[in-house]
């Protein structure tokens, strides 16, 4: 055989290659064992929730840190995780999620959010029948308007879908409801389509190897598939998010407290009753009880009834230095202080400067530290109030549109604090430097759907298009996936998560070891066989097959390919493959001893285009354009069958015809003695 040394340099090359490629996976194993651990260690009822948060804490903390050194590189968690072995949502679990597009969302918008009674009525009978139906929400919107209109209404009015902007070159006050039901038909398509368009986007960036994402028919539901992911409050923020981000000018806590102080009192005639009420409540359970303690000869302490609540009896105000949060509440308490804040009776106290103040929270709650004056209390989780300074119509000055990118990264002088850097379009960086001008010394808010992000004072104009978002305890993953939504854009209308299945790992990990028990008996009963059969050549044919194996997973791990229980299945029939090619070769070969042919010559046309090698790339020839076939028509575990099969289809035979020959042609040059046989095996067939 020619050129001997370049095979060789090749194939250790080629193996060296593969083992490091390799390597990231058992050093990634390895970080997230320790993480495993760890959680473990700081969760004591084994609460799944719990050990994921914390596991998620860990890695987090090591994201940017050196894990791996090989003398002649460095790696962070974060570069080996992107190097690692990937796992399909069948060896690894992950989520299995089904979101609902909100078609009555995408009505309202089209309508430009109509007032017109018919149109609400009809939406509020079609919310009510899809309970019980499997009829798509537009018909079921059009047969109520129809039924409720009587022919006196037209959805071609101007106030419902007539002289929209959007609809505008469309819909005329002539067309029939028929005509504009298809129309709409066509809108919410197309809305859909971008809605599956921008939620591909977000999830081609969440991190997740090989996920599946598709629609379901026309009913405006999207299947999800998110291989390796755990945390389902993570999943649903990122496709469930609108991604709708506005800039606001920001009221202090200075300017808004004398309002609360008198929305304070009024507060106070309102829940008035509630108290009253509750009192009769614990005046009547504490006879029930005085009544029992009289028949079994016990005292009682009397029970104390808060007799005066009020606004501040759940929002806490800040009076101290001047802020843009202007109070916290707890977590539990927001509903009620949100209650209390858009009552016409409060509001009315407004006064002129704050009449179009809008109240909105801080995107995430905080746990207040531990001290001497609260050691004894229990901590309950706060939130931050903010006063952003809206307008009649709800217009932000500035809207997430502006963004030309964002990326997560971190803070230039806050060690490891996560941070989302966002740049502007031309558009944007005009507007940004002048409000930013208008408002330096003062505070501006950065809200993504309806939550305060970070709300600094501007110490400066930024005049360069700019700006960053970075919420004291942001985590690394929520910097990223605020990235990840705001480059892919927002949806067109709200997608609900309606089922979200969580393939724990148990199921993955029963997978994966059935997969390794197959595996390890498939190669077992093939080394043996060829040793039983063929001896020393047998023995040559394994190395092969060894070497074949470790190329296999080398390419998938160089190429970031996944690897899923097909692509399993697929491995093991490139086994049998590989062995088959050197049993035609070796069977070729004793067709020569028998003949009476020296080994040397017996081996050469063994290995010759006459002998077993066209034989050998006629079958793999075919098995690879069936692969071809599989890959390119198939979806999901049918194209990790197929990619497994090429790859081992290329290496099985580079193997079998290269590195069985070295092997065998060595052990003829050292004069060995090779009968491709063994006693046992020697009169077989």
């Amino acid at each position: 055989m020619q050129n001997k040394g370049l095979i060789k340099l090749f194939a250790v090359l080629f193996g060296i290659v593969s083992a490091y490629q390799l390597s990231f996976t058992f050093f990634a194993n390895k970080v997230e064992s320790s993480a495993k651990e760890y959680a473990k260690k700081n969760v004591k009822d084994n609460n799944g929730r719990e050990l994921a948060r914390f596991e998620r804490r860990y890695l987090d903390s090591v994201a940017n840190k050196e894990v791996v050194n090989l003398g002649i590189a460095k790696f962070t968690y974060d570069d080996i995780r992107d190097k690692e072995m990937n796992l399909g949502l069948d060896l690894k679990g992950g989520i299995n999620a089904i979101l609902q597009v909100s078609v009555k969302d995408i009505l309202i918008g089209l309508s430009n959010d109509s007032k017109n009674e018919v149109f609400r009525e009809a939406l509020s009978k079609a919310d009510e029948a899809q309970k019980s139906s499997q009829d798509n929400y537009l018909d079921l919107f059009y047969d109520a308007f129809v039924e409720l209109s009587k022919g006196n209404v037209k959805l071609s009015d101007p106030n419902i879908f007539g002289a929209t902007k959007s609809l505008r070159d469309k819909i005329n006050f002539n067309k029939t409801n028929e005509q504009v039901k298809s129309t709409l038909q066509e809108e919410i398509n197309s809305s859909i389509n971008t809605a599956f368009e921008v939620l591909r986007s977000r999830i081609d960036k969440f991190g997740v190897v090989q996920p599946n994402i598709q629609r379901i028919g026309t009913s405006g539901r999207i299947q999800v598939e998110l291989p390796g992911a755990k945390d389902i409050e993570r999943v649903q923020k990122l496709l469930q998010s609108t991604a709708e981000l506005q800039f606001w000018e920001v009221f202090t806590n200075a300017e808004v407290i004398p309002f609360f102080q008198s929305a304070n009192m009024k507060a106070i005639e309102l829940l008035k009753g509630e108290v009253e009420k509750e009192a009769e409540k614990v005046k009547d359970t504490v006879k029930k009880e005085d009544d029992i303690d009289d028949l079994l000869g016990e005292a009682k302490d009397s029970v104390k009834v808060e007799t005066q609540k009020s606004l501040f009896t759940y929002l806490i105000p800040i009076f101290q230095q001047v802020s843009s949060t202007i109070a916290y509440a707890k977590l539990q308490d927001t509903a009620m202080v949100n209650s209390l804040l858009a009552d016409k009776n409060i509001k009315s106290l407004l006064p002129k400067n704050l009449r179009y103040a809008k109240f909105l929270w801080d995107y995430k709650p905080f746990t207040p530290e531990r001290t001497e004056q609260n050691k004894d209390q229990e901590l309950t989780p706060m939130i931050g109030l903010y006063a952003v300074k809206s307008n009649r119509n709800d217009d932000a000055p500035i809207e997430g549109d502006v963004i030309a990118d964002a990326k997560q990264d971190f803070h230039p002088t806050r060690a490891n604090q996560p941070v989302v850097n966002m740049q502007m379009n031309g558009v944007g960086t005009k507007a940004w430097g002048k409000m930013t001008t208008e408002n330096a010394g003062k505070f501006v808010a950065v809200v993504l759907d309806d939550y305060v992000y970070t709300a600094p004072s501007v110490n400066e104009p930024i005049t360069s298009g700019s700006t960053q978002i970075s919420g004291g305890n942001m985590t690394v993953n929520e910097a990223k996936d605020i990235a990840t939504v705001l480059k892919a854009g927002k949806l067109p209308a709200p997608a609900r998560m309606i089922e979200a299945e969580v393939v724990g790992p148990s199921l993955g990990q029963e997978s994966i070891n059935a997969s390794i028990w197959s595996f390890g008996l498939a190669i077992l009963l093939v080394l043996l066989w060829m040793i039983l059969y063929y001896g020393k050549a047998g023995v040559y044919a394994n190395i092969a097959l060894i070497v074949n194996i470790l190329f296999i997973f080398g390419i998938l791990a160089s190429f970031n390919s996944v690897l899923t229980l097909p692509g399993i299945a697929g491995i093991i029939l490139t086994i049998g493959m590989s062995v088959d090619a050197n049993v035609i070769i070796f069977e070729r070969i004793k067709e020569g001893l028998n003949a009476g042919k020296g080994l040397g010559v017996s081996v050469d046309e063994g290995f010759s285009v006459k002998g077993a090698l066209s034989a050998i790339i006629d079958a793999n020839i075919t098995t690879l354009l069936t692969g071809f076939i599989l890959y390119a028509f198939g979806t999901g575990p049918i194209k990790g069958f197929a990619l497994t099969l090429m790859v081992g289809i290329a290496t099985s035979l580079f193997t079998a015809v290269f590195i069985t020959r070295l092997l065998i042609d060595k052990s003829v040059k050292d004069s060995e003695d090779l009968t491709f046989n063994t006693n046992v095996s020697k009169n077989w067939f």
